[in-house]
């Protein structure tokens, strides 16, 4: 039997997928600890020898072993602009749709404090943007040279005005820095071009950040490490939405990705108004969108969760209102491997993850804000208008290992607590309770139609 095993070296899991490409079938799903301190082989062996006992399958012939990861910190970037609320914004949507964990975003004139800052954030990548093509080129120089004469010695994506190409060039050239020049991620103002910027930033860390953290003693075994594990459930977020060429998609949908450390939002909709007399302002938004909450999380991010969240919108989940909240989530901080035992436990856990979806879910929708004028009451749209997406989709161990997933998904959608909010009204709820996402991201990359089949037979409504 021909197949395919699809490996996600993530960040606490080496998660396998073997697909049987005849029958279109998920033959079995295994994991074990990612092993990326010692010999990331290790962990990855003990899934495999699970994933062949749940098969059970001898003759089983892997033609292609595909592989995403987000092990030893995943893919970690800095993203430099000009304005906050464009170039730099716009290099970070960039950076976040390539599959990174945005560490921070500068802006202006970069610092001798903040290239210092740089140098300790212990980064893999630099988005070095600025400037829409013909207009201001000197702060993006200026940029370039700070971060050359600091020796900085991590690879530097550059996308901004086109008119700094040549200065730029030549600046790294003279101090061997490992760079790369793409297309503008702002050409004109408000016009947002990141795909080539975020097929550079895949392309490097296939080529460059995957043997530096350790993961070269998986490519003699597999095809190739194809890109950062979050960017390979956005590619197959898109894929189940629009579809492929012979293949036709879901619609508009909304995946929800709730962690140990981050809640993941990625929306594939265009986002326009939905109501008639709303007019649109601010950055124009990215039809394949993905925000990551790094203070939204179940184990490493409890304590931030508690602080972002407030202890009166946990509690509001609760059945126990008397239970002691900071000192819950202070103890699922410091035992980030703990499995919830008891009734309690479980309320606790989710009653966090439902704080987790309705804050992520806050922040990656947009808003409307009334305005005053002489003609009466306007309304100006500022984000993507989500309030018609068909379908909200759970993944994570939290929303898998639930008893009422659906509830926890509920505390995402729109509420007339937050009546400004564009947050879905009436969507439909799926669940990926094979973790198979991921997987079918990588899938898509040689087998496209194939892999929106069987996401829209194995992605169950609930």
């Amino acid at each position: 039997m021909d197949a395919y095993l699809l490996i996600d070296f993530g960040s606490t899991y080496t998660k396998l997928t073997a697909v049987d490409i005849e029958n279109e079938e998920i033959l079995g799903t295994a994991k074990d600890i990612t092993t990326v301190e010692e010999d990331i082989m290790i962990g990855f062996n003990k899934a495999y020898e699970k994933l062949m006992k749940e098969i059970k399958v001898k003759d089983i012939n892997f033609v292609k072993k595909l592989a995403c990861s987000s092990a030893a910190g995943g893919l970690k970037m800095i993203a430099v602009g000009l304005v906050p609320e464009l170039t730099a914004e716009a290099a970070k949507r960039a950076a976040l749709g390539a599959g990174a964990r945005v560490i921070k975003v500068y802006s202006y004139e970069l610092t001798e404090d903040e290239i210092e800052e740089i140098k300790r954030s212990n980064i893999d990548m630099i988005l070095l943007a600025g400037g829409t093509d013909g207009g201001n080129n000197k702060c993006i120089i200026h940029n370039g040279k700070m971060l050359a004469e600091s020796g900085i010695k991590v690879p530097i994506v550059i996308a901004g005005n086109k008119t700094a190409n040549t200065t730029l060039r030549n600046v790294f050239d003279d101090k061997g820095i490992y760079y790369s020049i793409t297309e503008n991620v702002m050409p004109k103002l408000n016009e947002l071009n990141v795909e080539p910027a975020r097929e550079e930033i895949r392309n490097i860390f296939m080529n460059r950040i995957v043997e530096a953290k350790g993961l070269n003693n998986a490519e003699s075994y597999i095809n190739g490490i194809l890109m950062p594990t979050p960017a390979a459930v956005l590619k197959a977020a898109r894929f189940l939405g629009e579809g492929s060429d012979l293949e036709e998609g879901i619609g508009e949908i909304i995946v929800i990705d709730i962690g140990g450390a981050t809640t993941d939002v990625h929306s594939i909709a265009k986002g326009d108004p939905t109501k008639p007399g709303v007019t649109l302002r601010g950055l124009e938004e990215p039809f394949a969108k993905r925000t990551v909450e790094g203070d939204l999380g179940m184990r490493y991010s409890a304590l931030s969760l508690w602080e972002a969240a407030g202890s009166r919108r946990i509690k509001k989940y609760l059945k126990d209102k008397e239970i002691n909240i900071e000192e819950n989530c202070r103890y699922r901080s410091e035992h980030i491997k703990m499995i919830p035992k008891d009734e309690g436990e479980k309320d606790f856990d989710s009653a966090m993850a439902k704080s987790a979806v309705e804050l992520s879910m806050d922040r990656h929708c947009g808003y409307v804000e009334p305005l005053y004028s002489p003609m009466g009451v306007v309304f100006s749209q500022y984000g993507k208008d989500l309030m018609e997406a068909k379908y909200l989709i759970g993944t994570g161990g939290v929303l898998v290992h639930s008893e009422n997933p659906r509830e926890i998904l509920e505390a995402g959608v729109f509420s007339v607590e937050n009546i400004n909010s564009l947050k879905p009204r009436h969507p439909k709820f799926l669940m990926d309770k094979s973790y198979i996402l991921s997987a079918m991201g990588l899938l898509s990359e040689e087998l496209p139609d194939m892999a929106v089949r069987i996401m829209k037979k194995y992605i169950i409504q609930i």
